[in-house]
């Protein structure tokens, strides 16, 4: 699949970002190419292929679950700005 210029243009319009016209050939070039490389990879025959979820076996190994740290909630609350029932209050970023 190959891009066109409006593509490329109406993608940028999409994500709010300002682009000259050699920034949005250079991104149509490389979009392309990465869409190249998707065709390839689907065109590879993956039947009788078990999905792994890792390209590894691995297994993380798991430590004993304990308490490192003392307890400094209530220090940590004592010099915010604000707290009310526990909880830190914030300015509302997200109307």
């Amino acid at each position: 699949m190959s891009l066109t210029t409006q593509d490329v243009q109406k993608i940028a319009r999409l994500a709010r970002l300002s682009m000259n016209e050699s920034e949005i050939e250079a991104a149509r070039s490389q979009l392309s190419g990465i869409f190249e490389l998707i065709a390839e990879m689907q065109a590879v025959d993956t039947t009788g292929i078990e999905p792994m979820s890792h390209a590894q076996e691995l297994s993380q190994r798991l430590r004993e679950d304990t308490v490192s740290e003392p307890d400094q909630r209530a220090a940590f609350q004592a010099i915010a700005p604000q707290v009310e029932d526990g909880l830190y209050l914030v300015p509302q970023v997200i109307e």
